[in-house]
């Protein structure tokens, strides 16, 4: 006899196979995922609109589930008008209005949600509205709109998949182990080192700028990322749960 205890044996063997196949369900939707958000990127225009707002609003839904409580209904509803009229602004190319629309909606979430959780159902609309408004106004250039989008694309993923699985091959000191216990400092440098290296080729294929103005913006953007990760890490730990969703296999919601 080893003295090896069978259930714990079990158990790990469990949790790796758990672990193996969430990964592998991470891929797969990153496969799915990311072409969708290229193609919507390439033709622009009108389905680019609604593929960001589709996206908006649903990172709304999410938001609004997880810190609204008993007021998500209303403040979801106000919400999505907002993001659809914005929508169909942005659109016909009047960002302003699309912007005052939004700001209008904000104030109409937070007088319907409850006082102590009124700034909380405010700010997913102030933080949907970014996600719509950010790549469409970003887009709109005919020449460099493609190729700006898919820098910050790279820089993104770069960072978030080379952090992923360097930090689950080097471990080590936690980054910020309160907010988000499985990210580690050598992810985080790994990550962010990918998603310079990523954002300086693509600059480069497209003729973008200097390699070092390129650089210095993609360590920004990669570092911002990584920031609001752990933001996110944070508030879901505030209103206790572990994803925003079950939308997606493998990442959890579209926030996530």
């Amino acid at each position: 006899m080893d003295g090896a205890d069978p259930v714990k044996n079990s158990e790990s063997s469990v949790a790796a196979f758990a672990g193996r196949k969430n990964l592998h369900l991470r891929v797969l939707s990153s496969l799915a995922l990311a072409p969708l958000a290229i193609t919507a990127a390439y033709f622009g225009g009108a389905v680019f609109v609604v593929f960001w707002a589709v996206a908006a609003i649903v990172v709304l839904w999410e938001w609004d589930t997880l810190v609204c409580s008993q007021d998500r209904n209303p403040v979801l509803i106000i919400g999505a008008v907002a993001l659809a009229g914005a929508a169909l602004l942005l659109a016909l190319a009047w960002p302003r209005a699309a912007f005052a629309l939004i700001a209008l909606g904000v104030v109409g979430a937070a007088s319907l949600a409850a006082r102590e959780r009124r700034i909380w159902c405010a700010t997913g609309l102030v933080y949907a509205g970014a996600i719509l408004m950010a790549p469409v106004l970003l887009r709109r250039d005919p020449a460099m709109g493609f190729a700006a989008l898919l820098f910050l694309f790279a820089i993104v993923w770069m960072t978030d998949i080379v952090a992923f699985f360097v930090g689950r091959r080097f471990g080590g000191p936690k980054l910020m182990a309160h907010v988000s216990p499985n990210k580690t400092w050598s992810g985080a440098v790994g990550g962010t080192l990918a998603g310079v290296a990523g954002g300086v080729v693509t600059a480069m294929l497209f003729g973008l700028g200097s390699p070092a103005a390129v650089a210095a913006i993609a360590l920004l953007l990669s570092i911002a990322s990584q920031a609001g990760d752990l933001a996110e890490s944070a508030i879901k730990r505030r209103f206790q749960v572990k994803d925003a969703s079950g939308l997606i296999p493998g990442h959890g919601g579209l926030m996530d």
